[in-house]
């Protein structure tokens, strides 16, 4: 049976520290739902009410044009090993982009990327516990570099060109701000 808390207890915050993968859910109005699986370094819990988690470039950016018309924002956390456990937290998001006043103070949370595209930042409404009895075993090899290795050879005016050119808008036509908000120069 499901538990419901109000904010991350110390078990919580251990558990995600051990995490490998995590998922993120966003929804604009109307339009497609996405659901995206992360990894690597890329999730901080900053306090009990607070994640950050790093968006990398990738092919889509639907959750920051999601979060920009509604900021209702879920992260799921799987246990693929040891005791059976999802945790799920629910709350509202914002997007930082690399111009915003805040940016500085949560990219540095970070590895240094030369594809960081985003910081998230969930402020949680709720925490939600359940079993995870028939979530199967898997186990962690290593992170993937290939993302790595593209973006080092792109550089980062090639990553940014991408942006321009596969970045700006979600898959059902919304708007981003990916370039106003990153200060990238279109040319």
């Amino acid at each position: 049976m499901g538990k419901q808390f109000s904010e991350l207890n110390t078990k919580h915050i251990d558990f995600i520290a051990d995490q490998k993968i995590f998922f993120v859910s966003t929804a604009a109005d109307t339009g497609t739902v996405n659901l995206s699986p992360k990894g690597g370094d890329s999730l901080r819990v900053i306090n009990p009410t607070t994640i950050a988690w790093l968006n990398l470039t990738g092919s889509g950016n639907e959750s920051a044009a999601h979060v920009l018309i509604n900021p209702r924002m879920t992260i799921m956390f799987c246990a693929f090993e040891g005791a059976p456990l999802i945790l799920r937290t629910y709350g509202t998001a914002r997007v930082l982009h690399q111009g915003d006043e805040q940016w500085d103070e949560y990219i540095k949370l970070f590895p240094e990327n030369i594809d960081s595209r985003q910081v998230f930042l969930l402020d949680i409404a709720m925490v939600q516990s359940s079993c995870g009895m028939a979530v199967p075993y898997f186990n962690f090899e290593a992170d993937r570099d290939d993302l790595a290795k593209s973006s080092e050879k792109q550089g980062k005016e090639g990553i940014e060109k991408y942006w321009v050119k596969k970045n700006q808008q979600s898959i059902d036509g919304f708007e981003t701000e990916i370039v106003k908000r990153s200060a990238i120069k279109i040319s």
